[in-house]
């Protein structure tokens, strides 16, 4: 990774407040994330970490503060805008085909990104070919960052909990 990606601020949350009534779920919440990192937001129960990651992804809309999502100011994201922006959260319960690999797992996850029909995916003529080698190589790029190369062909349901969520992601 070279310094300039390292440096190249992707999200940026700055002074985030979120009450429900009088409930201050998030008080002056700041901190940044940079291309390349991977982070993780930790803490006991009640303590809103799942409320800063609805407000990430549009889910909640804060009463102060702002973020920052490549360069644009994003108050009041919906949640299908961060989405397609790529702004993706995970849940508890994990939603993953267990019959199927990690990698067709992942080229799932893709679906919504094609823009060519199921009727033309499921032939694999033409565009659509095109479409899904284009996503495929994006998903091996994926692979490689979550280094996971090893269990690109193993079903998911045979992989423990960590790396199931790690494919999820």
């Amino acid at each position: 990774m070279t310094d300039e990606q390292t440096s190249e601020t992707l999200l940026e949350v700055d002074a985030i407040s979120l009450s429900f009534g009088g409930v201050h779920a998030l008080v002056d919440v700041s901190f940044d994330i940079r291309k390349g990192e991977v982070r993780s937001i930790i803490g006991p129960n009640g303590a809103g970490k799942s409320s800063m990651l609805n407000v990430i992804n549009g889910f909640y809309h804060p009463q102060e503060g702002t973020i920052t999502y490549q360069g644009r100011a994003r108050k009041q994201m919906r949640p299908h805008d961060a989405a397609a922006g790529g702004i993706a959260r995970t849940f508890q319960n994990i939603a993953l085909f267990k019959g199927m690999s990690t990698l067709d797992n992942i080229m799932t996850g893709r679906n919504t990104h094609m823009s060519k029909s199921l009727f033309w995916q499921a032939l694999r003529i033409g565009p659509a070919q095109r479409e899904e080698i284009e996503h495929r190589e994006f998903v091996e790029h994926v692979i490689d960052f979550l280094e996971i190369q090893s269990i690109r062909k193993t079903p998911v349901g045979r992989l423990p909990y960590g790396l199931q969520k790690r494919v999820e992601l």
